[in-house]
């Protein structure tokens, strides 16, 4: 089991327009049942801590309908750590949920950029999804690259920012933003599925990508275990031979 940080926007309102936000519950209810089937633990985290603002949750879809009832996530979401307070050598991986306020929060957070870099710099995953990548902007690793620097990612893409009404109020496009910060940005037709793997970066262009994304986070994390348990079992053979 790993355990697995997943980290939400704190901003509840579309810049000065008065119109509420927050994080996508689709982006983070499902990935948060890929994540739970496969026996990982999942803690939660937003970038100024408390309960964070949400989206309208889909009464419709049973996996959103369990992720707001399930009591441990509730506890969980009723009052989060600060992402600058949050320790990223307990995680093995961190998972930026979307949602459009992460625009507004996410790529200056100095917090969620150390995060973001110190879990990925420890050979963990780091996965995000529609503007959840918003938090891979201004991440510098430890040898002085920028995180999205060459690596092939997906994100929510100006069409789309088009086709939601949103292209006159968001504070930049995000996908503009990583192809200037050196990214390869990859993409689908409008609101349809796009999952992208770079090493041990994993993004998705919107919700629909979600549960996608945290499907190939869990290969990587599955491989970790893979390997760590051939390297247990060296270890006791060797163990053995010794006696």
């Amino acid at each position: 089991m790993k355990k697995i940080l997943m980290v939400l926007t704190s901003v509840s309102e579309l810049g000065d327009t008065g119109k509420k936000t927050g994080y996508n519950v689709a982006e983070a209810a499902h990935p948060w049942k890929v994540f739970k089937d496969s026996g990982h633990f999942v803690d939660f985290a937003s970038i100024q801590g408390g309960q964070p603002p949400r989206d309208e949750v889909d009464s419709q879809d049973p996996i959103q309908v369990a992720f707001t009832q399930d009591e441990a996530t509730r506890a969980g979401l009723y009052n989060t750590a600060r992402v600058d307070v949050v320790d990223p050598g307990q995680y093995d991986a961190v998972f930026l949920v979307g949602g459009h306020g992460a625009m507004w929060d996410f790529p200056d957070s100095e917090g969620l950029q150390n995060l973001v870099a110190s879990v990925y710099d420890a050979g963990g995953v780091v996965g995000a999804v529609c503007h959840g990548p918003a938090g891979l902007v201004n991440v510098d690793l430890a040898d002085g690259f920028r995180l999205v620097g060459g690596r092939e990612v997906a994100a929510f893409t100006n069409d789309e920012e088009v086709a939601a009404g949103m292209d006159k109020i968001i504070p930049f496009f995000l996908a503009d933003r990583l192809k200037e910060q050196g990214a390869i940005h990859l993409f689908a037709e409008v609101f349809e599925e796009k999952v992208v793997v770079s090493e041990r970066l994993v993004t998705g262009q919107n919700p629909a990508s979600a549960a996608g994304v945290a499907k190939e986070m869990e290969k990587l994390l599955a491989e970790v275990i893979h390997q760590e348990k051939a390297e247990e079992q060296h270890e006791a053979e060797a163990l053995r031979a010794e006696k």
